[in-house]
């Protein structure tokens, strides 16, 4: 399995296979379908987006979104990782997050912010072994098939970046 960085349209299909399989997990996203591609590309920043292949398959993926478009918060992204389910469970969503590290710093993103299900466990723990801490949680913070869910709050501050 490589890391491969970029995402462009015509990988789009596979990632949104990908998407829509942690969408039916019920515990990666409150959003009930996957975008259209304007729109993921248009949610997303352009760089820091990365594939999980294994031979000429993609069985993983991690991009970053801003999470304002004040000029102050430019250093802070909120991020997603996904993993296809034939694949989870072999380190590839901890090998996408600590590149996704990587190359956030490298285009000046200081801090990295997360909110998971609480009861992905799996999600949360591997944040906490690339470094992210536990902030706090949202309770309730929405509704998904008619319950509602909390979201556990991570970060991680740059050791390079506005130090």
């Amino acid at each position: 399995m490589k890391i491969v960085l970029g995402i462009q349209e015509a990988d789009y299909p596979a990632i949104s296979v990908i998407y829509q399989q942690g969408i039916d997990t019920g515990m990666a996203t409150f959003e009930t379908s996957v975008p259209q591609w304007s729109d993921w590309d248009r949610s997303h920043l352009t760089h820091s987006r990365l594939r999980a292949v294994s031979e000429t398959e993609t069985v993983g993926w991690a991009a970053l979104s801003p999470v304002s478009s004040r000029c102050v918060y430019g250093g802070v992204a909120e991020l997603s990782v996904y993993v296809h389910e034939n694949h989870r469970g072999y380190g590839i969503g901890r090998a996408l997050l600590e590149r996704l590290v990587i190359e956030s710093e490298s285009h000046g993103i200081w801090t990295l912010q997360a909110g998971v299900m609480r009861g992905n466990t799996a999600s949360i723990r591997i944040h906490e072994q690339s470094g992210f801490r536990q902030i706090g949680f949202r309770q309730k913070i929405g509704q998904l098939n008619g319950q509602w869910l909390d979201n556990v709050l991570l970060e991680r501050r740059s050791k390079v970046v506005g130090v």
